[in-house]
């Protein structure tokens, strides 16, 4: 700090000297406005704002989307501001590492966010570099308290710009907490796929219906099908907009969160609930299959992005607004499946905040309600029918412990093995008791999935 306060002094000196030799100042002229730098610097000041949103607590940065500083934007700049802050949450660890290296002591909180908004744009999203810089030093300016930082911001940049970033490493952006969970898991190599997967923005999954052709919906939207029929594209920008959405051909639906009601295998006629069924995407599935489909789930905001997509895609479902374990409908069904809550640290690649949002004690917390969840969903089941249950968390406590824990409660339920090829799921995601443990590293040639387990639980007659 000591040696940037004396460039500035010495700066202002040399402004002093010219200004005398060039006599009296002449009133100062207000230059036109750059409307363009001025909407640049506010859609960073925005992806500020979600960058921090997201670090303060889960659901943080869909919130943040309704504050005055990103409602404001244009649609375009709106996107570009989530864009810039979403890459800053992938990155967030070797963004700091680089910064750490340059900073002598820690700068204000405010001061960190522009710096690293600025390096999400340069670095990961390959923003110029001069259009990075220049916006972060007027974002410095604009704030008495930021201000006098302006000349370590512009210098740190120019810096990184000159220098390179230096080495860093992908397991820094993970939470040290989690990544000590996960390398006694599945050890470094497995770590080390894990974070490398949680850099990486996925593309854009798509489920189906039955009467459209996966292979003429991934022509429409530039896309691929996948095994399973799920269709993956690289487009960006809003779904309402792409070939087949306002005729109901299909829905957003990461692969992995449909392999579940695959492995239910669903049957027309059937009776089938989907517990904690928001935001509906598995409902979409069933009810495409031409069952008769209960969705219950406790939240009637959650349930509106099911309600729209029923009506658009034209498919049936009776909605139920009640918390699962306290609904007293006295009904059987043929099949249930169970997306249970969770931590959902499976879809970092889509949700990177949830990795800093998460905290240790959630997972035995949330581990209870699962186990209750299961022992309520069991009791929907009927002799000889069948229950699915999945969580897009990669904690072993919320998967593979509560089924070991729900079949010794539970002795007339049997684990039926799933056979990956037919649901759509990586062969290497079966376990030796025949569940699936999908991990976002998987696939990684065709762009990875969300982390999931999933188990097919089959009562017996």
């Amino acid at each position: 700090m000591t040696g940037r306060d004396t460039g500035r002094n010495s700066a202002s000196r040399g402004r002093r000297m010219a200004d005398k030799a060039r006599g009296p100042r002449r009133p100062r002229v207000e230059a036109p406005r750059d409307e363009a730098a001025d909407i640049g610097v506010e859609a960073r000041l925005a992806a500020g704002v979600l960058l921090n949103a997201a670090l303060e607590g889960r659901g943080g940065l869909d919130s943040a989307l309704n504050f005055r500083e990103v409602a404001s934007l244009e649609g375009p700049d709106r996107a570009f501001a989530r864009a810039v802050a979403m890459a800053a949450l992938r990155r967030l660890g070797e963004i700091d590492q680089i910064l750490d290296r340059r900073l002598q002591k820690a700068p204000p909180l405010a001061i960190r966010t522009i710096l690293r908004v600025a390096l999400a744009q340069t670095l990961v999203l390959e923003t110029p570099a001069f259009a990075a810089v220049s916006t972060a030093v007027k974002l410095a300016e604009r704030d008495p308290k930021t201000r006098p930082y302006k000349n370590l911001v512009n210098a740190v940049l120019r810096g990184v710009g000159r220098d390179g970033p230096g080495l860093t490493t992908a397991e820094s952006n993970l939470p040290e907490w989690l990544a000590a969970r996960w390398k006694a898991t599945w050890g470094e190599a497995g770590l080390n796929a894990l974070a490398l997967a949680a850099r990486e923005e996925p593309a854009t999954d798509l489920s189906v219906k039955p009467d459209a052709d996966p292979a003429e919906v991934a022509a429409l939207v530039e896309g691929e099908a996948l095994p399973g029929g799920t269709v993956r594209t690289g487009r960006r920008g809003d779904v309402a907009s792409w070939p087949g959405f306002e005729d109901g051909s299909w829905w957003v639906q990461d692969a992995a969160a449909a392999v579940p009601v695959r492995l239910l295998a669903p049957q027309a006629g059937e009776s089938i609930i989907d517990l904690c069924a928001a935001p509906g995407g598995k409902t979409l599935q069933l009810a495409a299959s031409g069952a008769s489909v209960v969705a219950l789930d406790r939240s009637e905001t959650r349930l509106k992005r099911l309600r729209a997509n029923l009506e658009r895609t034209k498919l049936e479902a009776e909605i139920v607004v009640t918390p699962a374990e306290d609904w007293e409908d006295a009904r059987a069904f043929d099949a249930v499946l169970l997306d249970a809550p969770c931590t959902a640290t499976g879809t970092f690649r889509r949700n990177p905040e949830v990795l800093r949002a998460t905290k240790p004690a959630e997972v035995a917390k949330l581990a209870d309600v699962q186990h209750r969840l299961l022992d309520a969903a069991a009791e929907r089941v009927k002799p000889g029918g069948r229950m699915v249950y999945c969580v897009c968390s990669l904690e072993r406590e919320e998967g593979e412990t509560q089924i070991i824990a729900f079949l010794r409660r539970n002795p007339a339920f049997r684990t039926v093995p799933a056979v990956p090829a037919e649901v759509g799921a990586p062969d290497e995601a079966l376990t030796p008791e025949g569940w699936l443990r999908i991990l976002p590293s998987m696939w990684a040639e065709k762009g990875g999935l969300d982390g999931f387990f999933v188990a097919r639980l089959d009562r017996v007659a």
